[in-house]
């Protein structure tokens, strides 16, 4: 069936028409730009709570909105996962300590598009086994971007990531997935990070959605904690994270959410 903005398939994903990407541009280059800006104030003795409240005023200063402000009654600019947090960790008053890693997830709405990326930073120095985690992950997301192209699946996605992770002895997250996204946060399809080669949708050219990997050096297994948001690892392994926003395109892919200053790892400096 056809709406305004594009086709729907049968599996209910947004086909997006080729002047919707500049919209897709303009939203992940500023939340890009935000996660650029943030990287010095990760510190040890920073609280995440004075982290947010900095992106908070660089979503201000660049007139966009917070998609995460008021989403479900969250109250944040952005979500702080740090050490065994999963995803979703709420910033609070506790100060950060040295080799600490954290990820950081930012979502803004720029003129009706929404931008969506999150990236790992370390507050001091990074250990052996934390930037292990975090360069698998990394390495992760990329394997998976690599494998959207039109005829592809979802299935080819996930698989890549998957297989690459198990190589390593780390493991996947199965609670959380990738979603499709545009002017709308969460749209289908579910992108999962684990799956077989041909199975699950058919990419074409014109779906937006995020692939964003979470690994455990440990078993996969997570819960969520009492505020109905935080979500960590069961084992208390530690958890990395990387998000792209993604256009599949005529022949390949398009990252909306590159880092301009070249600062997506965190060993940028």
């Amino acid at each position: 069936m056809y709406e305004k903005g594009g086709r729907i398939t049968r599996e209910g994903i947004r086909i997006h028409e080729p002047g919707d990407f500049a919209g897709m541009h303009a939203a992940g280059q500023v939340v890009a730009e935000i996660l650029d800006e943030i990287g010095p104030h990760v510190v040890p003795g920073q609280t995440t709570a004075e982290i947010d409240r900095i992106i908070t005023e660089m979503v201000a200063a660049r007139g966009a909105t917070s998609a995460t402000i008021g989403y479900r009654g969250y109250q944040h600019a952005s979500c702080i996962s740090v050490n065994h947090v999963v995803c979703h960790g709420i910033p609070g008053p506790k100060a950060l300590k040295d080799g600490d890693i954290l990820n950081i997830d930012v979502t803004v709405i720029v003129d009706g598009w929404f931008g969506d990326s999150s990236r790992m930073f370390v507050a001091g120095t990074l250990s052996r086994r934390a930037e292990r985690l975090i360069q698998v992950t990394h390495d992760a997301l990329m394997k998976g971007i690599e494998a959207v192209k039109p005829g592809n699946t979802f299935g080819d996605v996930g698989h890549a990531i998957q297989s690459f992770v198990e190589a390593h002895r780390m493991s996947v997250v199965r609670d959380f997935c990738g979603h499709g996204l545009g002017r709308v946060f969460h749209a289908p399809p579910n992108v999962l990070h684990y799956g077989r080669p041909g199975r699950e949708a058919m990419l074409e050219e014109g779906m937006f959605f995020t692939i964003e990997p979470m690994v455990n050096l440990g078993r996969p297994e997570t819960k969520v904690l009492a505020d109905d948001w935080t979500a960590v690892t069961r084992d208390r392994s530690l958890s990395a994270q990387f998000e792209h926003s993604v256009g599949v395109t005529a022949d390949g892919v398009d990252i909306f959410t590159l880092s301009p200053a070249g600062r997506f790892h965190p060993t940028w400096r």
